[in-house]
């Protein structure tokens, strides 16, 4: 297959914005290139529309290989949006070479939990559940995606997110937001009535209760406030409640440095 590159700023860069390209620095006296080399292509013609093979031979095209600095070959490098995603060097067997793509190809579900994921920075919930909805409607079992519904449903449904973010393990991405989650649904099901006494008592139970109305914000200030009055109440609650809204709240969030902030100065 006549993969090699001709143009690089059309063949790569401008292409790499409709799909992924793989590209692989090659010479033709290069003998792990010769073994690695139609890997790609058999892996590239069973791809299409996918993502696309182009090669660069470092003995014609020198400025290329220096310009992305190419030290040893095969060197291998994938483009996304015009970007350097991912890269290797050195031969790799196929079934490795399948899982390094599985992983790092974008494939619908990927991009719908990336665009999730910004959706939650901001703080916009109800659009990130949607997206997440539609990626456990075709892949149930992505924890990636439960762990960041879990986080977009606590406030509406917290015995959901409970359900949801069961199972997401620390090795998940989404571990964060389903520790969030699963520390706001507890605080969400406590009867506020049933607090046990102590100084920040009063401050904690505002704040469950501005959480059970959905203002989060509110929730938080309490929460701080809390803190500020017994830091060790209920077992460092309040801190911990805190640190979950961070997470709902998004880290786009206007106000969430001068929380961080707030929060730091009440530890201290």
């Amino acid at each position: 297959m006549d993969n090699e590159v001709r143009d690089f700023q059309h063949d790569v860069l401008d292409a790499s914005a409709l799909q992924p390209v793989l590209v692989d620095f090659w010479a033709t006296w290069c003998a792990p290139c010769k073994m690695l080399g139609p890997i790609l292509e058999q892996l590239a013609a069973a791809a299409p529309g996918h993502w696309k093979l182009v090669t660069v031979d470092v003995d014609a095209q020198p400025a290329l290989a220096q310009q992305y600095q190419v030290r040893s070959i095969p060197a291998v490098k994938l483009f996304i949006d015009g970007q350097v995603a991912d890269e290797f060097s050195g031969a790799m067997p196929q079934a490795a070479l399948e899982q390094w793509l599985d992983s790092r190809i974008p494939t619908p579900a990927r991009r719908q939990l990336a665009e999730a994921r910004g959706q939650l920075a901001h703080g916009r919930r109800q659009k990130a559940s949607e997206l997440l909805q539609a990626i456990l409607a075709t892949e149930p079992d992505s924890r990636e995606a439960r762990g960041l519904l879990a986080l977009a449903v606590v406030l509406d449904d917290p015995q959901q997110a409970q359900a949801l973010a069961a199972g997401v393990r620390e090795d998940a991405e989404s571990f964060a937001a389903a520790s969030a989650a699963r520390e706001l649904a507890d605080i969400l099901t406590t009867d506020p009535d049933r607090l046990p006494a102590g100084r920040g008592q009063a401050e904690y139970r505002a704040a469950v209760q501005a959480l059970r109305d959905g203002d989060a914000s509110v929730a938080l200030g309490h929460f701080l406030d809390s803190v500020l009055s017994e830091r060790s109440y209920l077992d460092d609650g309040a801190r911990k409640a805190c640190v979950a809204l961070f997470e709902l709240l998004g880290a786009e969030h206007p106000q969430l440095r001068e929380w961080r902030r707030r929060l730091q100065r009440a530890l201290n």
